[in-house]
């Protein structure tokens, strides 16, 4: 981990820079290669794929049969089976609390003029959850319970197959067994996207994709935008910024850091303190635990873009923080809640010493898809909302045509629109007939 005693603020914008920004032309233009490969050869160049990028050679079925998703989540031990059911619960009852009304209240802006808006569920949608070396059904639960709240027809998940065997992992079967999604598809990349947005023999097409993932995920979400397909938003390597005084426990912090760091060797993770004993603290217990871990490798890459900051007082610290727009922030301080109305610029806080980021990825009832990258200054994490689309409605009386012609005819014909202008007129001179 880089260590840094109070650097300038001509600094920052290097200190806060995220791993391997700048260089995605290259996954770009191959996420593009795939995509067009698989609009024109569809299940074909799924399985392809799923040969050369996952090491099943011969997946016939891209489609997990209801055999075998009764098989797959019958071998989750009865312990994290109960763990996920919770998980259901509290995230089912932190979601459903966000349930907009059917309908909102009419607004009448002029005596004759009635508008309303109505939530309207996005009526396909893909969810994309990352398998490979640590397969997410967490991120099922956090993508697939809002889904089902907000009354979604049509739920596709994609998810990759199993190196070798090509089997899914037992708790995401566990998992969308407990949810009711049946629809599940063997495919994962950025063909597993492409086959979202284009659709193919056995993957429908969707409206809206989402989901986190590598660089080549995040690279054909964002062609998928391009398409005319919605994405949850962009989402990259994960990360996580924790503010630390002198009343933190250094074991604590390490812990929270390596947690984030072991996602992937481009996770991010930076510390910032007003302790000198807290900052070398937090730097023994790096040492001493990352050794214990079975991906610390993984970690261990992750820290070497990773960053520890002294920085002169609480203040400063929280300039640093909004400006880098962490994904995760953890408040490890004896006082968060002075700090809470500070932060702007968050994907998902954690308050105080016994919270841990941990606990939000999982299961208590926050949702863990959110914005990294610095996408925190203008994107949310995913909620109940994500799933809806709202539309607006207006109904005229006679009044209230006559009352909107004189404010709308004029400013048409100040645009040059004059079509709109007719349209008005002609309604206004109906009425005056009458």
């Amino acid at each position: 981990m880089q260590i840094f005693h109070n650097p300038a603020r001509a600094q920052w914008p290097a200190l806060q820079q995220r791993p391997l920004a700048g260089s995605n032309d290259a996954i770009l233009a191959r996420a593009g290669e795939i995509f067009d490969d698989v609009a024109r050869r569809g299940d074909d160049a799924l399985r392809d794929y799923a040969a050369q990028l996952d090491g099943v050679p011969a997946l016939v079925d891209l489609r997990v049969s209801a055999g075998e998703l009764a098989a797959g989540a019958a071998q989750v031990p009865a312990e994290l089976q109960a763990a996920i059911r919770q998980a259901i619960k509290n995230i089912t009852t932190f979601h459903a609390a966000q349930q907009p009304p059917a309908v909102e209240a009419e607004v009448e802006t002029m005596p004759g003029v009635r508008c309303w808006r109505r939530s309207v569920a996005v009526p396909r949608v893909g969810l994309y959850v990352p398998g490979g070396s640590a397969p997410l059904f967490s991120t099922l639960l956090m993508l697939g319970i809002p889904a089902k709240l907000a009354g979604c027809r049509e739920i596709v998940l994609c998810t990759p197959p199993g190196r070798g065997d090509g089997r899914i992992a037992p708790a995401i079967l566990f998992a969308a067994q407990e949810l009711g999604l049946t629809t599940i598809v063997k495919a994962g990349g950025a063909q597993a996207v492409a086959a979202l947005t284009v659709g193919t023999a056995s993957v429908p097409a969707v409206d809206k994709i989402f989901g986190p993932g590598n660089r080549y995920v995040t690279a054909a979400k964002q062609l998928a935008a391009q398409r005319g397909v919605a994405i949850d938003m962009p989402a990259g390597p994960s990360e996580v910024l924790v503010i630390a005084d002198a009343s933190a426990n250094p074991a604590f912090v390490a812990a929270d850091l390596l947690s984030q760091a072991e996602h992937g060797p481009d996770s991010q993770v930076i510390l910032l303190t007003d302790s000198e004993v807290l900052l070398n603290g937090v730097v023994t217990e790096l040492e001493r635990q990352l050794p214990l871990l079975p991906r610390a490798e993984i970690a261990r890459q992750a820290l070497t873009e990773s960053r520890g900051l002294l920085l002169p007082d609480m203040a400063t610290m929280l300039e640093f923080s909004n400006e880098y727009a962490p994904e995760h922030l953890i408040l490890a301080v004896a006082a968060p809640e002075e700090l809470a109305a500070a932060i702007y610029n968050a994907g998902s806080v954690f308050m105080g010493h016994l919270t841990p980021e941990a606990v939000g990825d999982y299961a208590s009832g926050t949702n863990h898809t959110l914005p990294t990258g610095g996408y925190a200054r203008a994107y949310s994490g995913v909620s109940l909302d994500s799933f809806y689309k709202k539309i607006t409605f207006q109904q005229l009386a006679p009044a209230g045509l006559l009352a909107l012609a004189p404010v709308v005819e004029p400013m048409a014909q100040a645009e040059g629109l004059h079509a709109h202008a007719h349209a008005v007129a002609l309604r206004r001179e109906a009425l005056s007939q009458m």
